[in-house]
């Protein structure tokens, strides 16, 4: 019973090129899920991953920094790539620049 009224409304077929409507209609709902994805992920990320490079540009001796490691340090010499930095007295590590997660703030005016 089914198939007989699923066979003739096959076999009319889709609606040709002729009088089938503009194609930049059907891909309207495509072009606004792009452009909602775009402004609501991609560029706030885009915008995060610049201010984050120009915040590591900017860095310079004496700066507390937090690494993605979690340690917090301060910075004792920067050069190309990356950064020699202090942990604790005698303590001096070497940190890619890239491993910078954040510029810290000076606490009142505590050494280290």
């Amino acid at each position: 019973m089914l198939l007989e009224h699923v066979v003739p409304t096959l076999a009319m077929g889709a609606p040709s090129g002729e009088g089938g409507g503009n194609p930049l209609v059907s891909l309207f709902p495509l072009i606004m899920v792009m452009a909602i994805f775009w402004l609501l992920i991609l560029r706030p990320q885009q915008k995060r991953q610049k201010e984050h490079r120009k915040m590591i540009e900017s860095l310079a001796k004496g700066d507390r920094i937090l690494s993605n490691g979690g340690l917090y340090m301060t910075v004792a010499d920067v050069k190309e790539d990356r950064l020699y930095c202090t942990l604790a007295d005698g303590v001096k590590v070497e940190l890619a620049k890239s491993a910078v997660a954040a510029r810290v703030p000076r606490k009142g005016g505590a050494k280290g």
